[in-house]
Parts: structure tokens; sequence; C-alpha cells
């Protein structure tokens, strides 16, 4: 965050459910010599364990050659957080946005002890993220609740966190129509917290639209849902009237097209310092 700050862009969150997208995300990074995030969202825990992909998260980030944050995305259950923390990851994000104000105050501070114990940092939000379509997170609940800056402003007060997530008009998954991007009230929200501020739902934006936040305060876009669909068409594509084709040759192609697509985020985001 320091060094998103510091080069007023956005550090790149990607979620990372396999090894191929792990792959795909710091392949590019190394290239392009920047920090970078790799995520493991709680709701994709029957996609993969976090047991399971955790260690494997944080050996590929000590064996990086850039900085790597092993970040814990939307954890709603203390325990699952927790957990996160004993495996080694350097920060998580406490989600109680669906809770009353002084439940999700009590619950991020009983995690930002947590935090605070091992040295990791700690995300929170206020405001709740809708969702689009292919929505892995926030099934069901199509329509946003914009974060009102000035209770942005107490809940940072109150809890001493590191990064704030903020719902100004992106959703999680897929847009079905164009989103209603409130850009001021991020510019607001980054007046009054004086913190990091983060943008969920972070696909399917436009250039426009990402440096308009980015210049606004954004400092973390989370990044996924595209990325994941440009694996599926090469996948698609390869398999097309083939029969010789092997599991590992559609692995290498889906990692193959999420290196391009993550790619393409990472220039985006990282504008300011890749020029």
């Amino acid at each position: 965050m320091a060094y998103a700050e510091k080069n007023r862009c956005a550090v790149a969150a990607f979620n990372t459910p396999n090894l191929e997208s792990i792959m795909a995300v710091l392949q590019n990074a190394e290239t392009y010599q920047v920090p970078v995030i790799i995520a493991h969202a709680q709701a994709h825990e029957s996609v993969m364990p976090l047991e399971t992909i955790g260690p494997i998260m944080v050996l590929c980030a000590q064996k990086a050659r850039v900085p790597v944050c092993v970040h814990l995305d939307h954890g709603e259950s203390l325990d699952y957080i927790e957990k996160a923390l004993e495996l080694g990851f350097t920060s998580v994000m406490y989600d109680g946005s669906r809770l009353a104000f002084d439940e999700n105050v009590e619950n991020t501070l009983k995690v930002v002890r947590m935090v605070r114990k091992c040295g990791a940092g700690i995300e929170a939000e206020i405001g709740v993220m809708g969702s689009g379509s292919h929505s892995s997170e926030g099934a069901g609940e199509k329509k946003g609740v914009y974060t009102e800056p000035e209770v942005a402003k107490r809940f940072v007060e109150m809890t001493h966190i590191d990064a704030l997530a903020a719902s100004f008009g992106t959703v999680h998954g897929i847009y079905t129509e164009k989103p209603n991007l409130d850009f001021e009230r991020i510019g607001k929200i980054k007046e009054l917290t004086r913190i990091p501020l983060v943008m969920h739902g972070g696909s399917g934006l436009s250039r426009e639209d990402y440096m308009a936040a980015i210049n606004k305060g954004i400092r973390k876009i989370n990044y996924y849902t595209y990325m994941s669909k440009a694996a599926v068409h090469a996948a698609r594509e390869l398999l097309d009237g083939k029969e010789s084709v092997l599991f590992h040759d559609v692995a290498l192609a889906a990692l193959e097209a999420m290196k391009k697509d993550s790619e393409k985020a990472m220039k985006v985001f990282y504008g300011n310092v890749l020029g």
C-alpha cells in the first residue's frame, strides 16, 4: 500500500485458486518488476481448500523475485482468518459489511488484534458490494449499498485498519450493464479516512474508469472474473474439434490466457510506474 501511495497507482490483487493462476500472475509481476497481491477468497473454499492452496501461495511468494503479499479475500469467519494467518498469509480482509455497524466494528477489532500479533495487514469493508453474473461472492445480491463517507471515517477511526474496501458502484462478477460509478464519493472517503482504498469487483471496467478511481485514491484493485473467463475461452478453443488433447495442454492454454489478461490489467493499474 505504501508503494501504491508513493507512486499514485493501484497494486493488483488477483484471486488465485489454482497453481496456473498463481504462475500467470507472478510471471507478469516479475517481468515488470512490480509488487503484487495473490489472494484466496473464502468463497472459493469449495473450489480449492485453503489448507491446500495456502501453503502453495506462500511458497510461491517466498520464491518470487518481487515483493508478494499473500492475502485472504472476503474472510467472514474469524476461525478461517486465523487459519490463513497460521499458514503464513501476510494480509487478510475481514468482510463484516452485511452486519450492523457496531457488530462489524467489534469483529474487525478482533481481527486487528489477530493480525498485529503476527505482523500482518488488515483490510475491512463498509458498504455492501453488489453482484453481477458469474459471481462467486455475494450471490443473489444484485444491488450494492454505497459507502457513506462519514460512516467510513468513523469506522476507520474506531478500528485502525490498514486499508478500506469501499462500495462506489462496482460489482463482483460480470457486468450485465454499464456500472454507475461514483468517483466523487471515493474522493471524499479518501479525504476523510486518509488510508489506502480498495476496489472490489475490479474486472471488466474501462481504462478510463480505472484511472479515474486511482486518481481519487484507490490503491488496490481486486481482479479475477475476466481473467478466469479468458482461461475458459482458451480451453474451449483448444478443445474445439480435437480428440487428442490432454489435460496438461488445457492447463497450459489456460495459463497463457490468464497471463495475457492479467498483463493487460497490470499495465493499467501500475500505469504511473510502467509509463
